[in-house]
């Protein structure tokens, strides 16, 4: 693939945001990330919100939001207009595919959502945890089960999460393609019980994963859950390494 624009998921950095939201963005545009993806306004309206990534001359990737329905889909479709990004991207808890009954419930509540986004221009996506690849049910994982019932639906790969649950990332990145605008970038000890890392730092094969992405992979979004390290120092670290490494590339 050819480095592709850098974001940042803002839940990386929330409790710094949670202080200064204005002062966090500005971090963020002055590490050179070319982007960022929400996951809450920290109490300010898309509209300010929307003034100060312009200024700071950042895009918006994409955004976490509710699982969209009949009754909250149009306010979620004007605050992506307001913000400027095409992806709305959700997701569910462990439990939600713990069975393959459950699985099933899930599958049909995307395929609602998916509905309730039909023909307003705005693609849905989803956010993988390790949950929905850490077990198989009729030799397919969830994930899979899932992107095969709702065509629809695109994929935000989580690539430490597929490693984290014991899905080869490189494999997984290959066989959704095109599928799979957005790839979410973290790194560690790939345990779901220990911290991150800086990306690059971490178990997680970037020359292997990234060169499985398809050429139409359009932004590459670093995620830190959390760090044992200053979060800030590693999330500068992560875009640091992208760039350099030919991966991806910032807006400077």
């Amino acid at each position: 693939m050819k480095p592709a624009p850098i974001s940042i998921q803002l839940y990386s950095v929330r409790e710094e945001a949670a202080r200064d939201f204005p002062g966090t963005l500005k971090k963020i545009a002055d590490i050179g990330y070319a982007g960022v993806e929400f996951a809450g306004f920290h109490g300010m309206k898309p509209a300010e919100v929307k003034k100060i990534v312009d200024k700071l001359g950042l895009k918006v990737s994409s955004s976490h939001m509710a699982m969209p329905t009949a009754e909250n889909a149009k306010e979620l479709v004007e605050t992506a207009k307001t913000l400027g990004f095409t992806d709305i991207v959700t997701g569910l808890g462990p439990d939600d595919f713990a069975t393959l009954e459950k699985t099933q419930a899930s599958i049909a509540t995307f395929k609602k959502a998916a509905a309730a986004l039909k023909g307003t221009g705005f693609r849905l996506g989803v956010h993988n945890h390790w949950w929905e690849f850490d077990k198989k049910f009729d030799g397919k994982y969830p994930h899979d089960l899932l992107m095969a019932a709702v065509p629809e639906l695109t994929a935000e790969l989580d690539t430490y999460w597929i490693a984290t649950g014991g899905a080869d990332p490189a494999e997984v990145v290959k066989r959704v393609g095109n599928r799979a605008p957005l790839l979410h970038i973290k790194d560690g000890p790939c345990n779901k019980n220990e911290a991150m890392t800086a990306v690059g730092k971490g178990k997680v094969r970037w020359d292997l994963v990234l060169k499985a992405a398809v050429p139409t992979v359009e932004w590459l979004i670093v995620e830190l859950d959390r760090c044992d390290t200053d979060m800030m120092e590693a999330v500068a670290d992560s875009y640091r390494f992208l760039v350099k490494s030919g991966y991806g590339r910032g807006r400077k």
